[in-house]
This record gives structure tokens, C-alpha cells and sequence, in this order.
């Protein structure tokens, strides 16, 4: 093959990369491609900006191997067609996605390449274990529970890694692009997107990896990897990083790898079931939500005199990420304490999160909300004792809410019991209505 377009959707790298590699070896000029598409620059600020980085930083790289990459903006599959017409391409290739937009993209990409005569291939690479690589017996799709489908996804045959091309070489006269202007992001904590960075970090965070399993819980001492982001648009691959805990060996990194295969399931789930973001997964745990708009906004902008809850919403704001723990406990006092639909809460942390993306953002959602992949559906969380339990000392609670600073110990997590005289210094909200009742958070 003469030529081939490599179009970059969430595989934002040149390491471990299928489609680029393939390409690379089986063409003698490569053009590597991004779209913007501008209804998806809309849905958060904080990923746009994400985005510009992590596609800077892939330019960078690509400069550095004698190529480019070439920026178009308008539809993803008339754009690529455009560009692949002009170079005289053979083929195109990209990485699989489960999303309806990522699908829809592909349909139409695959009728407009038939129409062209244009050889059109996708590649895995945005997960571990290619969603549909591994299914349950009987007439099941897909796993529908977590465990059996891990015990598959362990035993399941991995890919081996490509190796990472020397040289790329673009086709003559070809207009690489602008990048447009890089966003400015709504939180600004947020941490910064790409190869090198995500790399980076994973090679620092690796050497810590033994303490996973004792502290990835801890919300004060915030041990989690935070490779969620670089994940989610690709910045690294997650089948090198699988390996790389796997190849460390010990508690820590079995119980990391587990929550790379959390990730997995989350996507063959979608991959079967792509309305997950806006439909029930199970319909009988869908009941008749309350609408209330005023506890909505103050769940939203961290004002709901639950200590943990109001410090996880604000470094939502204030990083576009969340600890996982933090992330269950909003969401459950949301759906399960307050009774509020669980999709608003999908569009919030969508509109926030750095690594928000449809599979694992709403399957989450939907496992706390208990309408989806869960064998305990009507569980509680009790805030205040998970608050006890995972920020003993309050360390996280004061970090994020300056108003309880001067509140020692574990008295952060129940500001209303402090002294009246205390409690009126503090500029810190009641709890809200609907769950004052301290019995509330005794129930297990």
C-alpha cells in the first residue's frame, strides 16, 4: 500500500498503538489525522483543554519521527474522506469504540469508504481485553456481573504490544493544519493532557504501586494513580499499563489491574447495552424519582452540609477528577439519600470530569444508583460512617472545605453536633432538608 490515513480518535499516542503501527508497516506514507468536531468541543471544557494538550504533545512526537499531525475541523467522516481523496489513500484506519457516537461514526465511515473504494480497518487499543473478546455461555451477549466476567478477562489471552514506529514519513504537499486555540478549562487544578505527560506519571506513580491495595481507598492520602484522564483519551495504552502492574507482581498490583478490568467490563457492558447513559440498564430499579432542583444545585456546587459529599464536588471543580470513593458517596447521596434522578448527575460529572466517557462515567452512575450491573441494587452508603472509615482524621473533608479548617478530628464529618456558638462561627451549611433526620445515617 502506497498510502493510508490514520485517523486518531481516543488513542491520542504513538506507543503500543495498533492502528498507527499496522499502518506503518503497510504503507509506505502515513498521514495521521484528527478531526475536531465542534459538537463534541461543547460538552466540557475541561476535556477540550484536555484535548489541545494531549494533541500538542502527539504533534510533538510525530515531528519528532519526520511527520505531523494533520488537523481538520468540521464532520469526522467527511473530513476524512477529503483528506483521503486527496492524498490518494488505499486505506484508513482506526481504533473500535463502543459509544453510539463512535459507532455511527464508523457506519458512516465504512458507507463512504465502500463508496470510494477505500479499504477501511479498526483496531483495538482502547481497552485491555476488546470488548466481545470474552462472553459468558448460554445466550448472553455479554457479562452482566463483575466477577465472572474478571475471572474470563484474566484467564482471556492478551494482545502482545506493537512496537512503536522509528519513522513516518507524510505524503508530499499535503497542509498539515492550525490547531485552533487552545480552550481555557473550567477547573484550575486540572491536570495537564498527553503522551508524555501520562507516561510520565505512570512511571512514577509504578514505583508506589505495592501500596495500592491499602491505600487506594484512603481519601486524605490520595494514592490512586490517576491515570484515568490518560486513559480515557489514550494518552497511554491500558494493555501496557495492565502488564506493567502485572510485571511489579504483589497485592498492590492485583488489586490495580482488577480496577483496569473494572474499566473492561464497564465497556463490553456498553458495547451491548449503548444507551447506558440516558436509559435504565435494569428498568425494575428505575422508580419514580424525586425532582428537586434546589437540592440538585447544591449537590452541585458542593452545598449539602454533608462534610465528604461537599469536599468530593469541589474537587470536581476544582481538578475536573475525583477519588473513586468520593465519586460513590456523591452519587449515592444524590439517587439513594436524596432520591434525585441519577442522569443529571451523569451530565454533571460529564461536564466536569477529565476522564468522563460514556461507558465507565454511566455504568458507575447506574451501579450506585442501583439500576445497573449490581448484585445489591438497594444498598445505602452511609456517608458519615464511610467518611469515618476512609478520612479518619478529616484530612480530605478540610482540604476542600476551608469553612470546617478550624474543626479538629473526625468532629468534620458532623459539623451540626458541634456547640451552637461552634457551629455558627463555621459559615457552613445545615444539612440539606430531605435528609436531616440523624436516622437516616444510621441505617446500614
Amino acid at each position: 500500500m502506497k498510502t493510508a490515513v490514520v485517523l486518531f480518535t481516543r488513542d491520542l499516542r504513538v506507543r503500543d498503538n495498533p492502528a498507527l503501527a499496522a499502518t506503518c508497516a503497510n504503507a509506505e506514507r502515513v498521514v495521521p489525522l484528527f478531526v475536531f468536531d465542534p459538537k463534541l468541543q461543547e460538552l466540557s471544557a475541561n476535556r477540550a483543554k484536555f484535548l489541545h494538550e494531549a494533541l500538542a504533545d502527539l504533534r510533538d512526537t510525530l515531528r519528532d519521527k519526520g511527520a505531523d499531525l494533520v488537523v481538520r475541523r468540521g464532520d469526522p467522516v467527511a473530513e476524512t474522506i477529503k483528506v483521503a481523496r486527496e492524498v490518494h489513500a488505499e486505506g484508513i484506519a482506526l481504533a473500535a469504540d463502543v459509544s453510539n457516537y463512535a459507532r455511527r461514526r464508523q457506519r458512516d465511515l465504512e458507507r463512504e469508504c465502500e463508496k470510494h473504494r477505500i479499504a477501511l480497518r479498526s483496531f483495538p487499543g482502547v481497552t485491555v481485553v476488546d470488548p466481545g473478546a470474552v462472553q459468558p455461555g448460554g445466550s448472553s451477549d455479554h457479562y452482566k456481573v463483575f466477577t465472572p466476567y474478571h475471572r474470563s478477562w484474566a484467564a482471556s489471552k492478551w494482545r502482545d504490544e506493537v512496537a512503536t514506529p522509528r519513522r513516518i514519513t507524510l505524503p508530499d504537499g499535503l497542509a498539515v493544519g492550525r490547531m485552533p486555540a487552545q480552550p481555557k478549562g473550567e477547573s484550575p487544578d486540572a491536570a495537564t493532557g498527553g503522551e508524555t505527560a501520562g507516561r510520565r506519571r505512570f512511571s512514577t506513580w509504578l514505583d508506589h504501586i505495592g501500596q495500592y491495595d491499602d491505600l487506594h481507598d484512603d481519601m486524605a492520602a490520595d494514592r490512586t494513580s490517576r491515570l484515568s484522564p490518560y486513559l480515557r483519551f489514550g494518552c497511554v495504552s491500558p494493555l501496557a499499563v495492565a502488564n506493567a502492574a502485572r510485571d511489579k507482581g504483589g497485592a498492590g498490583a492485583e488489586a490495580f489491574v482488577r480496577q483496569l478490568a473494572w474499566r473492561d467490563f464497564y465497556y463490553q457492558v456498553t458495547n451491548a447495552f449503548p444507551a447506558i447513559s440516558t436509559r435504565a440498564y435494569r428498568k425494575s430499579g428505575d422508580h419514580d424519582w424525586r425532582s428537586d432542583d434546589d437540592a440538585l444545585q447544591h449537590w452541585q456546587n458542593g452545598l449539602t452540609g454533608v462534610p465528604v459529599v461537599d469536599a468530593g464536588m469541589r474537587q470536581l471543580r476544582a481538578e475536573g477528577w475525583m477519588h473513586n470513593r468520593a465519586r460513590l458517596l456523591t452519587a449515592a447521596l444524590l439517587t439513594k439519600h436524596l432520591g434525585v434522578d441519577w442522569r443529571p448527575g451523569v451530565q454533571w460529572f460529564f461536564r466536569w470530569l477529565l476522564d468522563g466517557d460514556v461507558a465507565n462515567n454511566s455504568g458507575n452512575w447506574q451501579w450506585t444508583a442501583g439500576t445497573g450491573n449490581d448484585t445489591r441494587p438497594y444498598r445505602r452508603f452511609n456517608p458519615i460512617r464511610q467518611a469515618e472509615r476512609y478520612d479518619p482524621d478529616g484530612v480530605y473533608v478540610r482540604r476542600y472545605v476551608p469553612e470546617l479548617a478550624s474543626v479538629e478530628g473526625k468532629a468534620v464529618h458532623q459539623p451540626w453536633r458541634l456547640p451552637d456558638d461552634v457551629r455558627r462561627g463555621l459559615d457552613y451549611p445545615a444539612p440539606l432538608e430531605s435528609h436531616r433526620d440523624e436516622a437516616v445515617w444510621l441505617r446500614p
